[in-house]
């Protein structure tokens, strides 16, 4: 274990060391009421409105660039910035020196209050940083699915898409990276953050990155009951909203082990194996290379920023029954590999979950990767999401259906359903209803009446029972009328989303 010392992190153009804080000192917390940088705002303090969106920083694989990331400040513990580059509203330019962010968003009109535009303007900034260095250009749509992170009260998002539009057109401006980069490496030099302080509460509290994996694995067994943290886009509101007290942190952010993305082919076929800190886009990025399938559930998972922080393997450890993680995988036949010290065990995925928020994960056990084997020929998968926002929504149903087909008769169907049942689950009945029979419609009308066997969902603020029923036999029902043999309709042509755009377009 090493000696504790601060955290140290890029921010305002210099190394900062910070000390004494408690450990779940949010960066939000710190930038306004320690580094005095109030242009970042508090909103709904739990990742929804975007409000206090900043990007952080970090080298790339090959050490030679900065990859900048639009998150929330309000639910990133300050010692998840150690080694790392912070960069706020403030690093944009001043009154008198917009840069092409900040002078396409007042030319558009994109404020009115202006609570939310620091916000806004941060995560454009992200977008004009990316698409510079690709040397490509985003349209409207993109734009829109990059911004769904961010919620505007009052200016409403056509000027604020005219001024992502816009801020392409003036001269190429962007963010110094030299110094960030030169600054980075430095920061490398030191050694794992072993930082200790008191809690907000007054007891003593230690926050540790070991970068890794065998000390990670070394750290998690000798200390079974400290917190593990990934991008604590959960934990965070455990904070912020319950007040809760975490006790001693593990961070996985720089464990070089869990934050790879490996494709291991083997007889029986190919696997993408994800380490569990892979952040969620990085993860469903490869899983969507391998499923293309699965790309609007993608864009709709939770939003960019949180996807940015969140990781694969802590939105799976979590075991929330409305995730939406879990129905996909699940459906792909995916296994879970668990480490206690220099001891791994692999299970199938849907043999984790136990009960509600209860896994099989023992004292000292951690999750150490995902693997994800590729569908093989003749498969046929959908996922799909019933929320009360297209966008950046915690999901009423969600619905990830398999099924692999031999002439016609299917021979391996898995539908995953969360929100349904205590636990993301298979609906075994439904699958028992379709297995060895031709996919037809009578098989997807028997497995559909055969869910009511599955689940037993219940009523909440966000569905009825009721609804929640209707609805899941009629996404097996529309499963099948996207996967018949004979003229199956595209997805595209039964999604809301897909009909309004068309609207728009002949308008």
């Amino acid at each position: 274990m090493t000696s504790p010392r601060p955290i140290r992190f890029f921010h305002q153009g210099q190394l900062q060391s910070v000390s004494g804080l408690p450990p779940t000192t949010t960066v939000l917390q710190y930038l306004r009421e320690h580094a005095r940088c109030a242009g970042t705002k508090e909103g709904c303090a739990e990742g929804d409105c975007g409000a206090c969106t900043v990007l952080v920083g970090e080298l790339d694989a090959d050490g030679k660039a900065v990859d900048l990331r639009n998150v929330n400040a309000c639910i990133q513990f300050l010692p998840m910035l150690d080694g790392k580059a912070l960069l706020t509203v403030e690093d944009l330019g001043g009154s008198t020196d917009l840069n092409p962010v900040q002078q396409a968003l007042v030319d558009c009109h994109g404020s009115q209050c202006g609570f939310c535009t620091p916000g806004f303007a941060m995560t454009m900034q992200a977008i004009y940083e990316r698409h510079q260095a690709c040397g490509t250009r985003p349209d409207r749509q993109a734009l829109a699915d990059d911004l769904s992170g961010n919620l505007c009260r009052c200016t409403g998002y056509r000027p604020i898409l005219d001024a992502g539009e816009r801020m392409f057109d003036a001269p190429a401006r962007t963010i110094a990276h030299a110094p960030i980069v030169d600054a980075l490496r430095v920061l490398a030099e030191d050694p794992p953050l072993h930082y200790e302080a008191l809690s907000r509460a007054g007891s003593p509290q230690r926050a540790f990155a070991p970068r890794s994996i065998d000390e990670f694995a070394a750290l998690r067994e000798s200390m079974p009951q400290a917190r593990i943290v990934a991008g604590a886009t959960d934990v965070g509101l455990w904070v912020n909203k319950q007040q809760r007290e975490l006790g001693d942190v593990i961070l996985t952010g720089r464990v070089e082990g869990l934050r790879r993305i490996d494709t291991v082919t083997a007889q029986e076929g190919t696997t993408l194996r994800i380490g569990a800190a892979v952040t969620l886009e990085d993860a469903w990025s490869a899983l969507t290379a391998h499923v293309p399938a699965l790309r609007e559930l993608w864009l709709r998972f939770a939003s960019p920023p949180v996807r940015h922080a969140g990781t694969l393997g802590g939105n799976i450890a979590n075991g929330s029954p409305i995730g939406d993680g879990a129905p996909a995988l699940i459906a792909l036949g995916a296994r879970i590999v668990l480490r206690r010290g220099a001891t791994q065990r692999t299970l199938p995925l849907d043999a984790f979950y136990l009960d509600y928020m209860k896994n099989a994960l023992e004292p000292g056990e951690f999750v150490e990767a995902i693997e994800v084997p590729t569908p093989p020929p003749g498969t046929r998968l959908r996922g799909y999401k019933l929320a009360k926002r297209y966008d950046s929504d915690i999901s009423a149903v969600c619905a990830v259906l398999s099924l692999r087909l031999e002439d016609g008769v299917v021979r391996d169907a898995r539908f995953a359903f969360g929100g349904m049942a205590a636990i993301v689950k298979r609906a075994a009945k439904a699958e028992a209803a379709v297995n060895g029979r031709a996919w037809d419609e009578a098989a997807s009308i028997a497995a559909a009446a055969a869910l009511r066997e599955d689940f037993k969902p219940m009523t909440d603020l966000r569905a009825s029972a009721s609804y929640r029923e209707r609805t899941a036999a009629n996404l097996i029902r529309r499963f099948w009328l996207e996967t018949r043999a004979n003229a199956p309709i595209s997805a595209e042509s039964t999604s809301v989303w897909q009909a309004v755009n068309l609207q728009r377009s002949v308008a």
